[in-house]
């Protein structure tokens, strides 16, 4: 029988009141935290805390505080990327950052699908759908990222946009929902 995290993990139902669970997020949140605290006026001296609180990304990902995720050990890459003020990356699916990224303040990223049936909804369930931004990309400020989104290489997403749906490479997308403006090339 799977743990409430394999099954998180596997991206299959699951509950996040799980003990196991329940303590890997208290210790996101200790050092998330802590980063906020320490790095806020000096992000690019504080690349050791951040490493603590997001092992799987590159140690040249920078993140200007406030910063909040669920848990941090779901996020990956970030080379030689910017994340700015304000960003919250709910990570219950594998968040996948491309190199040169820069987002911008305030972008909030989604990983969790609560159940559309009431029922279940009740029940506290939910799962997690992998979300991924290319490599160089500008996420404009206040964008949100739904569940299950992939963003392709070198795209621009303008400001305030929500993005339900892919996005090809080399897209200029926005609105809400973001649609494609124009291709870059």
């Amino acid at each position: 029988m799977k743990t409430e995290k394999e099954k998180m993990l596997a991206g299959e139902v699951y509950s996040p009141y799980d003990k196991e669970l329940m303590q890997l997020h208290k210790q996101a949140l200790i050092w998330v935290e802590q980063y906020n605290k320490e790095a806020f006026t000096d992000c690019m001296g504080k690349k050791e805390l951040l490493r603590k609180l997001l092992p799987n990304t590159h140690p040249s990902l920078t993140i200007q505080p406030p910063f909040l995720c669920d848990y941090g050990i779901l996020i990956y890459g970030g080379e030689n990327s910017f994340i700015n003020y304000g960003c919250t990356i709910l990570d219950t699916a594998p968040i996948t950052l491309g190199k040169n990224l820069l987002i911008g303040p305030n972008v909030q990223i989604y990983a969790p699908v609560h159940p559309f049936n009431f029922k279940e909804r009740a029940t506290g369930v939910e799962c997690g759908k992998p979300i991924s931004i290319g490599d160089d990309c500008w996420i404009g400020g206040g964008v949100v990222i739904c569940p299950g989104v992939t963003i392709g290489n070198r795209c621009i997403i303008g400001a305030g946009s929500v993005v339900v749906k892919d996005i090809p490479d080399d897209s200029f997308a926005a609105g809400n929902p973001a649609i494609v403006k124009r291709t870059l090339l």
